[in-house]
């Protein structure tokens, strides 16, 4: 998306500055938009808590995995390759971006 880029300004509140923590998300959509729950699942609780929910027409959606695949890409080249969790680890992968 290098080509694409554009001076934007971003304002951001110190609340929103924070962020959010998530060890799961929950990947759904439908016809005109992707939804995206931003969960956070911690050992010895039942269930997971939904921290954020984004919505995404699909086009911004495509952007922004094209945007995330080469932000990852870059982090590689950077830090080393990332490892996929061992089973043991923390969330199973059956849980994963099923909705």
């Amino acid at each position: 998306m290098a080509n694409n880029e554009h001076n934007l300004k971003l304002n951001i509140t110190n609340e929103v500055a924070q962020g959010v923590y998530s060890n799961l998300v929950v990947v759904s959509h439908q016809p005109s938009e992707i939804v995206m729950d931003f969960a956070q699942i911690m050992p010895g609780t039942d269930g997971a808590v939904v921290r954020q929910r984004v919505i995404m027409n699909p086009i911004h959606a495509r952007r922004f995995l094209a945007a995330l695949s080469d932000n990852l890409s870059k982090y590689e080249k950077q830090f080393g390759k990332i490892e996929e969790p061992t089973v043991g680890d923390t969330v199973p992968y059956d849980i994963i971006g099923k909705a």
